[in-house]
């Protein structure tokens, strides 16, 4: 099966981050370390910067002290070269309500390098096929959070950044993701997440870091 496209050293590292939000220190002196073919899963209450985290990762934002690593390299510093790699779906689903099914798909494969899987086979995985030319409005949440999530399948970033992905999704949507996210590790992949539901992700090596403790 074929991987990822990815560089033999690539490790994502958090090192001593601090983070502030409207004079309030969120987190501090904080550490992580994930590899390929591994998830970090971040918990902790609503208000611990659970998703502040999680765009210092992506970099939209950030840490007011310390660094986050690409093989070494500061995000920062690399730039386009670090974020080629990195896909990211937050709270909001982040669909073009008025473009079609295919017509979002089409457009996450225009903005990134083209995944392994076309845009019928993304759909079926995400138990949306025959849904190609349906109007993003026409759709439920659950439904489009799946389109959502199906946008990592069409394009071929090694790192998913996952906010709350099973948000407006019923046990089966659950499940369906749950298998996504343990096939992409699986072929190499790294996936970075909050959430506040369990998560099952059998035969894949899971840490944990929580903001709570």
């Amino acid at each position: 099966m074929p991987s990822p496209a990815t560089k033999p050293d690539a490790r994502l590292t958090g090192r001593a981050l601090s983070c502030i939000r409207d004079d309030r220190t969120l987190f501090s002196d904080l550490g992580f370390g994930v590899d390929t073919g591994e998830a970090l899963i971040i918990e902790g209450r609503n208000g611990t910067g659970k998703t502040t985290l999680l765009r210092a990762i992506c970099g939209i934002r950030r840490p007011d002290e310390g660094e986050i690593l690409w093989a070494g390299e500061s995000i920062e510093r690399l730039g386009p070269d670090y974020h080629r790699h990195v896909a990211y779906v937050g709270h909001n689903d982040g669909v073009k309500r008025e473009l079609t099914v295919a017509e979002n798909l089409r457009m996450a494969r225009a903005l990134g390098s083209e995944g392994r899987l076309s845009i019928a086979e993304a759909l079926r995985k995400v138990h949306l096929a025959g849904f190609d030319d349906v109007p993003a409005s026409n759709l439920s949440a659950g439904q489009r959070r799946r389109l959502a999530l199906a946008r990592l399948l069409v394009t071929d970033s090694l790192l998913w950044v996952l906010d709350e992905p099973f948000t407006s999704l019923d046990r089966h949507g659950i499940g369906i993701v749950e298998e996504l996210m343990a096939e992409h590790v699986a072929r190499g992949g790294m996936l970075v997440m909050t959430s506040h539901h369990e998560v099952s992700m059998h035969r894949t090596a899971v840490h944990r870091l929580n903001l709570s403790a």
